[in-house]
């Protein structure tokens, strides 16, 4: 992660809601955007492929192929859009009634980019890292689920609420980024 410029950390009760699939990709899809945008615009960025809808890293949970001066990345991204609860939604099974893992537990991603959407604040989390810890204190954190409705039916997406807090002071490389403030910008531009 040494390829990301510094940033000040700044820390931050959901029981089951429902959501739209359509609402799920465009939060999705807004991620990925503004995602690619600011790893485009960092000085040691050499490229950046999406591969989302490439049927191998789909298997994999890999969404971009980030290729700095000093290494390449394998990138899973994670929209989000309630901030306001202090936590990140770590998925324990993407699809309950099927009984599929949820790509927090199978990512092969060394960096899972977790982001607001609203208020555009990034979390850069080290994968295995951020995994290991959370398995050993999964316990601590409140479950919760999602019901997504698809078809004529629907599927329960179950996670943890686990607090953003909690995750930066247990990984202490975990990064923040503001993607909407004008500091954010600087950062960018001033990057090593």
């Amino acid at each position: 992660m040494e390829d990301l410029p510094a940033t000040p950390s700044v820390y931050g009760k959901v029981g089951r809601a429902m959501y739209g699939m359509s609402e799920g990709v465009r939060v999705a899809n807004q991620a990925a955007r503004d995602i690619e945008a600011w790893l485009r615009a960092q000085t040691t960025t050499v490229d950046v492929r999406n591969v989302e809808l490439d049927p191998d890293y789909q298997r994999v949970d890999v969404d971009l192929l980030w290729t700095t001066a000093k290494r390449a990345w394998k990138v899973e991204i994670k929209g989000d859009r309630k901030h306001h609860t202090g936590n990140f939604f770590f998925e324990t099974q993407s699809n309950r009634e099927r009984g599929t893992p949820g790509c927090f537990l199978y990512t092969e991603a060394d960096l899972l980019f977790y982001y607001f959407v609203v208020p555009r604040n990034l979390y850069v989390l080290p994968m295995p890292a951020t995994r290991e810890w959370f398995l050993s204190t999964s316990h601590l954190f409140r479950e919760a689920s999602t019901t997504t409705p698809v078809g004529r039916g629907w599927y329960t997406t179950v996670g943890r609420l686990v607090p953003i807090s909690a995750v930066m002071r247990a990984i202490p490389s975990v990064r923040r980024y503001e993607l909407s403030s004008r500091a954010a910008q600087a950062m960018v531009l001033a990057a090593p």
